[in-house]
């Protein structure tokens, strides 16, 4: 691995980055991709394990200096390749895993687009220069959650009897996005708590329940796991600027969840 490469890409987009050893205490098996933050601000940071420090194939397979994006390509010794899409966006540095092959950073971006999105984007022919806008024809994005509006491709009827106001949306333990107006339909019941982020089935909750009777104080949400999802009015999130969605439109996630790296993330809300 030659750190030294990886620091001046990250430095040409205007980012830090650190390798570190993960911590044995903590039992840590794998790498992990991570922000952080020091003194000086945010960081992106590589955590491996020490005795894979030697063995990894890390290195930057393309970088976006004007858009402040590149793309990340770690290969472990054992165990399939990954890639990371890092970058700045609005306000923060983030890191998404990338699904698929993608050797470049338009590549990595079109790969995170949900396929709904790609649909909307292609039928409405929104011209490449336009496409990963956070605002065109076909969508309006904050952070990693797109909202498509609804047309007579893609509208389900709202029930107002059952549309929530400012209700939180939110991937596992995230900083929540707060919703003016939502309304969700479908899904799988889950039952969630802070030990369970993304949630277990009714029958696993029984039997946790049934064989560790204290679990039942663990703080439990009855929530819903891969809905439909429904949003109008304003959007928050601190991290980002406000988006106003004036009409209804379709909530869909990034395609983050669909890699080996996000395996334990799901859509839960």
């Amino acid at each position: 691995m030659n750190t030294n490469h990886i620091e001046s890409k990250f430095d040409a987009m205007g980012a830090r980055f650190k390798l570190r050893e993960a911590n044995p205490a903590r039992g840590a098996a794998d790498y992990a991709v991570d922000i952080q933050s020091d003194r000086r601000g945010q960081f992106f940071e590589l955590r491996v394990p020490g005795r894979l420090r030697d063995a990894m194939d890390v290195t930057v397979l393309q970088t976006d200096k004007v858009d402040r994006h590149l793309l990340l390509f770690v290969r472990p010794p054992t165990g399939n390749a990954a890639r990371f899409l890092c970058g700045h966006d609005e306000r923060e540095w983030f890191v998404a895993a990338v699904p698929g092959g993608a050797s470049t950073v338009v590549q990595a971006k079109e790969a995170l687009k949900p396929a709904i999105v790609r649909v909307q984007l292609n039928r409405l022919k929104v011209p490449n220069r336009l496409r990963d806008r956070r605002k065109n024809a076909a969508f309006r994005r904050q952070g990693e959650w797109f909202f498509v509006p609804l047309s007579r491709w893609n509208r389900e009827p709202i029930n107002e009897k059952f549309v929530l106001r400012n209700e939180p949306l939110r991937r596992g333990t995230g900083k929540p996005h707060l919703v003016e107006h939502l309304f969700r339909v479908a899904g799988e019941v889950v039952y969630v708590c802070p030990k369970h982020p993304n949630g277990v089935t009714e029958a696993q909750y029984r039997r946790m329940v049934q064989n560790r009777p204290a679990a039942a104080q663990w703080g439990w949400q009855v929530l819903r796991r891969n809905p439909r999802v429904y949003a109008k009015g304003h959007v928050r999130h601190s991290d980002h600027a406000t988006i106003l969605l004036p009409d209804w439109h379709r909530v869909v996630m990034n395609t983050e969840t669909e890699t080996e790296a996000m395996r334990n993330v799901a859509f839960i809300d």
